[in-house]
């Protein structure tokens, strides 16, 4: 059963959120979350992630960053993080996840940068790998849900 998903970054304030939103729409019914693996906690989305999120018809006004932790990952069926890195980070936090985590990009073999600090085509590019990210993992997760 892949009913709850943690979806990852470093900050939890642009690449996570939009993942989450975005996993949220296409998979009602599930539970998504996002954390950071050095989350600014309490922190809002950045403005630029949010407004992309409201161009493609979701909302993450409401987002606010959270730390990753061990009850996150024990409670998680699915970890979908942005790089690989961040696979290797978390392993190796919580050795417990292995064999839940994955890159969002494994379908295509890609990786999500950072487009934190960076101009609004950083974050396009970066919606976009999400979006892409997004569209391989949904079908196989309604399957196995």
């Amino acid at each position: 059963m892949m009913n709850v998903i943690l979806t990852l970054c470093i900050g939890n304030i642009c690449r996570s959120p939009l993942a989450q939103g975005l996993l949220t729409k296409h998979l009602p019914g599930h539970t998504v979350w996002s954390a950071g693996l050095d989350a600014l906690t309490g922190q809002p989305a950045d403005p630029l992630a949010v407004q992309i999120a409201t161009e493609h018809g979701f909302d993450i006004r409401a987002h606010r960053a959270l730390q990753v932790t061990s009850f996150l990952c024990q409670k998680s069926d699915l970890i979908l993080v942005m790089e690989q890195s961040h696979k290797s980070q978390l392993e190796q936090r919580f050795p417990g996840v292995r064999g839940k985590v994955y890159t969002l990009g494994q379908y295509g073999q890609f990786d999500i940068a950072d487009p934190y600090r960076q101009p609004r085509e950083a974050f396009d590019t970066a919606y976009a790998a999400i979006a892409q990210g997004v569209a391989d993992w949904v079908p196989r997760i309604r399957q196995l849900s």
